[in-house]
């Protein structure tokens, strides 16, 4: 790290020049090539995907992306002439339209079911060609059918071909970038060195995502990439960088001159940066184990930027650090630095000193408090309900929150979600059981009608629509999903031929929750394993990985419990613009467990490697914990504050997923960082003494040797510090 930090700083205009230059390729290829974003929340091997699959068989257009335009009139009926006609004109341009596979006309014989009982709403069903039709076919469809509104008329779009991802607004990145501004300057009370970990976060994240718009063109990338890897990469850069520069400027102060400071800033916190890096790129990238292509694209996208940002902070900074020398510290520092020369001892407690003692004179009391608080927050997890919120939870301004509404004002709310049931038939005994099954169905207790796609002569594929009598969303459509699967439709099937399937978007939705629930708890395993074996590695000891891995286990719990409170149970969800009440998005909490464990892990990392080095200087278990907690709460609060101000704008951003990742993973920073390492890590290793740093001889010599920050010996911050009165002394032994 020191030579290769000493080329970078050498090298520094060409470093430069070299980013600029990566930025700068990048971003012709997607001014050429533009984006190719895709997502589906179907699960491989579910009921709903082998409907899909027999929808498909029987024609390709009912297997294709469909949406729904909904016209409401407010005086008369959708049937009068005046109003079938613009509406007929416009259904016929747009079933004359390229990339249209066919439309469903009210104002046909088969579309009479299609208006509602008081006349006033009508619906077409539009059935694209392809799977995810190109923005400019869906827009020139809706073109056509906005031109039939009229005084008392109105036209909205609903279903998924006309669903709108909320874009991805730069506010929410500027608010975020400000505050940890402010948080910066505050701390180092220079503007060059509070400017430099944004420059360099920003650097990383602007080729992350450009390049993950790239390679959406060679894998299915789902368009919240860019905001997941926004979020993450903003929050981890500044913070990484944080780090390093913090470190620059104590060698600083310490009398080292700056290409000497810059070579062992990065062999010091740089190793840490890089060791926490990995964890976090290492902890995405292990979603691929859970085999769903959705899970996939995101973890790859974050884990992308991730890197980027990581390369940005140890090849980037170090360059900008070489260009402003001593401009990153303060004009006070600067000026003592000139006039008294090197800072040697200050000896201060300062306010982290003085909270280190308190909890070292209170372990237990400390400790206890602590799991109470993480243990209460993260209890709604406990009843965490997960599904697909619907288009009732869209800001009422958008045309599909719209067309939701005057769907379900006119036809009921589970007809915005319909059940597809596809059977296979391969004779007349399985078509009379599906004709008794439609009887069956009607009469099941939570369906509001059935509608069978009459079969010809030779078909051996049947389609059933079940409209549910609650919305796609509700645990009651999930339920009666189960009650047709297990109790209704197997008895049709019995002694027969026939097999039919549950499928439709909302089945789907529901078989996507239920996969990845069942994958948590191994995904969960999987990552606490993982963080187990990295913390050995890199501290030779037992406990202190295992302390890691419960607190990994507390944070992501807090995250769930505050997710459940506000967006399940809807306490203050109206206050953030994302809806009502409903169910978590499915994929949020194995994303949110892959990246607070790469976010948790990194302050263990930054708190217990300074522990450890003083554990390794002076033998004496409560001072290690006592100045490594002093040392190092700083920047820790620091950094999580940062990631705070960068993570809460995306909570208030409008998207529904977005605001529960950000809402979940900027709370859960706060509990990590203030209570669990500042708190509950320093209390529960004041009470385990020289446990902490017991390792098997035999695993010793087996485990690699790792050093996160570097000899001992190259730290600058080893100087005489007072003791809290009561303690024992602070003075580092020689």
């Amino acid at each position: 790290m020191s030579a290769f930090a000493r080329w970078c700083h050498r090298r520094r205009l060409v470093v430069v020049l070299l980013w600029v230059a990566l930025f700068a390729g990048l971003s012709v290829g997607v001014a050429s090539l533009g984006s190719s974003f895709s997502s589906t929340t179907t699960a491989s091997h579910t009921e709903s995907s082998r409907a899909t699959a027999l929808l498909r068989l029987k024609s390709p257009g009912e297997a294709g992306e469909s949406g729904t335009i909904v016209w409401h009139t407010g005086s008369g009926k959708v049937t009068d002439a005046a109003v079938k006609q613009r509406m007929t004109t416009a259904l016929t341009g747009i079933a004359h339209s390229s990339g249209v596979a066919g439309v469903v006309s009210p104002y046909t014989a088969q579309g009479a079911a299609e208006v509602s009982k008081d006349g006033t709403t009508a619906y077409a069903t539009v059935r694209f060609t392809g799977t995810k039709p190109a923005d400019s076919v869906t827009g020139h469809v809706k073109s056509i059918a906005a031109g039939a509104r009229a005084d008392g008329l109105d036209v909205q779009f609903g279903g998924a071909a006309f669903a709108v991802t909320p874009a991805a607004s730069p506010i929410g990145d500027v608010l975020g970038i400000g505050i940890a501004a402010v948080i910066l300057l505050l701390m180092f009370r220079s503007a060059w060195a509070a400017a430099l970990p944004i420059v360099t976060a920003v650097a990383g994240v602007g080729t992350g995502l450009i390049s993950v718009m790239l390679l959406s063109h060679v894998t299915s990338i789902a368009d919240t990439a860019i905001s997941l890897g926004s979020l993450i990469g903003l929050g981890v850069g500044i913070d990484y960088a944080l780090f390093i520069v913090n470190r620059h400027r104590k060698n600083l102060m310490a009398g080292m001159g700056v290409g000497e400071s810059v070579a062992k800033s990065l062999n010091t916190s740089g190793r840490a940066v890089l060791f926490a890096g990995l964890t976090v790129i290492i902890a995405l990238l292990g979603m691929f184990t859970l085999g769903m292509p959705l899970l996939n694209g995101m973890a790859l996208g974050a884990a992308v930027t991730v890197a980027l940002t990581v390369l940005a902070a140890v090849t980037l900074l170090p360059a900008l650090l070489g260009f402003l020398g001593l401009r990153v510290l303060s004009r006070k520092q600067r000026r003592r630095l000139a006039e008294q020369g090197a800072e040697h001892a200050a000896p201060r407690v300062g306010f982290w000193g003085i909270w280190a003692g308190k909890v070292r004179a209170r372990p237990k009391s400390m400790a206890l408090v602590s799991i109470v608080v993480l243990a209460a927050v993260a209890a709604p997890t406990l009843s965490m309900r997960l599904g697909s919120a619907d288009d009732g939870n869209l800001p009422t301004s958008s045309t599909n929150r719209q067309a939701y509404d005057l769907l379900a004002h006119g036809f009921g709310p589970g007809f915005n979600g319909p059940l597809v049931l596809a059977a296979e038939v391969s004779g007349t005994q399985d078509q009379q059981a599906l004709t008794a099954l439609v009887g069956e169905l009607r009469t099941t207790p939570g369906v509001a009608s059935v509608t069978a796609v009459p079969m010809t002569a030779g078909e051996t594929v049947g389609v059933l629509t079940v409209v549910p009598t609650t919305s796609p969303q509700s645990q009651q459509t999930v339920d009666l999903i189960d009650h047709l699967r297990k109790d209704v439709i197997p008895p049709a099937e019995q002694g027969t031929g026939l097999h039919v399937y549950v499928g439709g978007v909302t089945a789907s939705n529901a078989d996507f929750a239920s996969v990845l629930l069942g994958k948590i708890p191994v995904f969960l395993a999987i990552i606490v394993a993982l963080g187990f074996v990295l913390l050995t590695v890199a501290f030779r000891s037992l406990l202190v990985p295992a302390l890691g891995a419960v607190m990994n286990v507390l944070t992501i719990g807090v995250a769930f419990g505050v997710v459940t409170t506000v967006f399940q149970y809807g306490f203050g969800v109206s206050l953030l613009g994302a809806g009502a009440a409903g169910p978590i998005e499915a994929f949020v909490p194995i994303l949110v467990v892959g990246i607070m464990f790469g976010l948790s892990m990194d302050y263990q990392v930054f708190l217990v490697s300074r522990m450890r080095e003083e554990w390794a200087h002076s033998g004496d278990n409560h001072r290690a914990v006592r100045i490594g907690q002093q040392e190092t709460g700083q920047v820790i609060a620091v950094a999580a504050c940062i990631m705070f101000s960068v993570f809460t704008p995306f909570a208030l951003g409008g998207s529904r997923v977005i605001a529960e990742f950000g809402l979940g993973l900027a709370v859960a920073v706060l509990f990590d960082a203030f209570v669990a390492r500042m708190v509950l890590v320093p209390a529960l290793m004041h009470l385990f003494g020289n446990a902490n740093w017991w390792l098997p001889r035999w695993l010793d010599r087996a485990l690699p040797n790792l050093s996160v920050e570097g000899p001992v010996d190259e730290d600058p911050d080893r100087a005489a510090l007072v003791a809290v009165p009561g303690q024992e002394t602070a003075g580092v032994r020689s």
